[in-house]
């Protein structure tokens, strides 16, 4: 399993209206740990470019691949290449900020490609692709059409997974009341409370 992580302190910036820059940092730490935990008994991979990372992933029993200087789509399709060279026939990508996820079992059985689409049928949260195919990965909005497209250009077969743990993600204030609600742990203790000091 393949998790591409950005450093802490520049992830989920669009949170900020909720959220101070510390407490941001403290939920982007905590979702990736529950990301990582989650892959058991996956052998989980953390593409980063960031030293806190890297030493937040070994910490955490996961293996790094540095992979300094890319943006995301980049890391993750450098990151699947490097997986192939191990020897591993298919990978799983999951985003780091899946706040609900217990379990990736069962997905990565299938031959051609296998999304889970976030809650909005919009982004890509979970993708399994098969290596050495050179799929092309296109993050951001409307990235579940894109891959669904990429797998139909490469032909291969397409499975849509639907999952209600493993499609909720933490992107703007209102994912976030959700999943602090859900899982209040995420936030507890984190410095500066669930709202920026008024300026």
């Amino acid at each position: 399993m393949l998790v591409p992580v950005k450093a802490f302190d520049a992830a989920k910036g669009r949170l900020a209206p909720a959220l101070a820059p510390a407490p941001r940092v403290v939920l982007a730490r905590r979702m990736a740990t529950v990301v990582v935990h989650a892959a058991a008994p996956l052998p989980c991979f953390v593409v980063c470019d960031d030293d806190a990372v890297a030493t937040w992933a070994s910490d955490a029993g996961a293996t790094v691949l540095w992979r300094p200087g890319r943006g995301l789509d980049q890391a993750v399709r450098d990151g699947v290449a490097a997986l192939a060279e191990q020897g591993f026939r298919r990978v799983l990508v999951a985003h780091s900020d899946l706040p609900l996820a217990t379990s990736f079992t069962g997905l990565d059985w299938f031959d051609g490609v296998t999304i889970v689409p976030d809650r909005r049928e919009d982004g890509t949260n979970v993708i399994v692709v098969p290596t050495g195919v050179a799929f092309r990965f296109a993050y951001g909005a409307g990235s579940f059409r894109r891959h669904a497209a990429e797998a139909r250009r490469l032909g291969l077969g397409l499975r849509v997974v639907r999952d209600a743990r493993l499609g909720f993600d933490v992107d703007v204030p209102a994912d976030l009341d959700d999943a602090v609600a859900r899982r209040p742990e995420l936030l507890a203790e984190a410095p500066g409370g669930l709202h920026p000091p008024a300026v």
